[in-house]
């Protein structure tokens, strides 16, 4: 046993589970690839006001969850706690907006991090990939993102998801429904903290998980009641395009997600087989974050997956995936010819894009095939003292278990016909 563990609320990603989380990756970012985004990747960690003034100072993130250090320099920096920042950050630094062809289409993987209280589902260390198209205001755009995040989804055999979604207007009708709910808040029966809350961002109540608070929201006002005929002409267009993408999807008039910055189009993939910790993944568009960071105004639109709610999601539904082998071909020298000969083998059949390991330490034919058993590879190659002499090496189906001797310069050429 090491002296050391992960540190509480994080985990280590081992053999073979790892391989569902690149599984994923691989399936989530895959339709973006296709639909024009490019991989960006920023810092694990950015300047604390970048975080403050984007994701908002009224939000949990900010308030209780940000891991924060001081350098020697004595600049604040933030582990960051979640990825639309630092890309709309990055891409600024980069001039990506002004490469004359918006919007700026970009996806990106990583972990983040926040001080929580650790459950099934909640990590202070989690994973995620996420998309944001930059610099465009298009009902199209929103409707994208929302399909090309199903289409990931249905294609690693998720069917029990629902896309919540909701629009939280904009900067001409939200400050009129602010006023309204703010006046509605302040007759409840709230505690300070929700209180002050009230005054700073009232829409965030409105995202409060309690029984007690939730029950006296029953009558609070709805926002749709006072979105203005441009958003509400928006957000039918993105309802209509999804429906006619055949995308289901739930209205949900409370849906505010926790950050600050959303306008308009907002929406959340959730998982009714994950129990309180229900979402898997979510976003909506940000208008007015550029403007918040000290950029040009560059209506955006985007989404987060959380890779590791999503294998619980699979695994709640009991969603196998088809996971390629690791290994292919297992050699099994018996000699220190042997050794250097199947060795040579082994990487041709790398180089030739077979995957293929090695029995390394000398072992003795009985242990080396149960190596090569709990590879999982299809082929083994045996060979010692007298099949080199006779120019072969023993061929083994791990699953007909049929064995024959083929020819060792042709050895790599048959294992790549056999395997195809």
């Amino acid at each position: 046993m090491s002296t050391f563990q992960a540190p509480k609320g994080t985990y280590d990603l081992t053999p073979p589970d790892s391989a569902k989380f690149l599984a994923v990756r691989e399936a989530i970012s895959a339709p973006l690839r296709d639909s024009g985004y490019g991989y960006i990747e920023t810092p694990g960690f950015e300047n604390v006001e970048l975080f403050a003034r984007g994701v908002g100072e009224s939000t949990d993130i900010v308030t209780k969850e940000m891991y924060t250090l001081t350098t020697k320099g004595g600049s604040q920096l933030a582990l960051r706690p979640e990825g639309t920042a630092s890309v709309l950050r990055a891409a600024l630094q980069a001039n990506l907006h002004k490469a004359g062809n918006l919007p700026v289409k970009l996806w990106y993987s990583g972990s983040y991090y926040r001080y929580e209280r650790p459950q099934k589902g909640r990590y202070r260390h989690f994973s995620q990939v996420g998309a944001e198209a930059i610099g465009t205001e298009d009902p199209v755009l929103d409707a994208e993102l929302i399909i090309l995040a199903d289409q990931a989804y249905r294609s690693l055999g998720l069917r029990q998801f629902r896309i919540l979604l909701n629009s939280l207007g904009d900067k001409e009708c939200r400050p009129v429904y602010r006023e309204a709910l703010q006046t509605f808040l302040r007759d409840l029966d709230l505690d300070e903290e929700t209180r002050r809350r009230i005054e700073i961002n009232p829409l965030r109540v409105l995202d409060d998980k309690r029984a007690d608070v939730q029950k006296q929201l029953t009558d609070a006002p709805k926002l749709r009641d006072y979105l203005c005929d441009a958003c509400k002409a928006y957000h039918e267009e993105v309802r209509a395009l999804l429906t006619a993408a055949g995308v289901a999807f739930e209205d949900d008039e409370k849906l505010v997600r926790g950050l600050d910055y959303y306008t308009r189009t907002t929406f959340e993939f959730v998982h009714d087989g994950l129990g309180s910790q229900s979402a898997v993944g979510g976003g909506g568009r940000y208008d007015g974050l550029s403007e918040m960071i000290g950029g040009p105004e560059l209506p955006s639109v985007g989404w987060a997956l959380g890779v590791d709610r999503t294998v619980l999601a699979l695994e709640a539904e009991g969603v196998e995936l088809d996971l390629p082998a690791t290994t292919s071909v297992y050699a099994v020298p018996l000699g220190e010819e042997a050794r250097r000969v199947l060795f040579g083998v082994v990487t041709e059949l790398r180089r030739a894009g077979i995957a293929a390991d090695f029995a390394f330490g000398g072992r003795g034919l009985k242990g080396a095939m149960k190596s090569a058993n709990r590879s999982g590879a299809r082929y083994t190659l045996v060979a010692g003292e007298r099949d080199l002499a006779e120019g072969v090496v023993q061929l083994k189906d791990m699953e007909s278990g049929e064995q024959s001797a083929v020819p060792l310069a042709e050895a790599a050429a048959e294992l790549a016909k056999r395997l195809g």
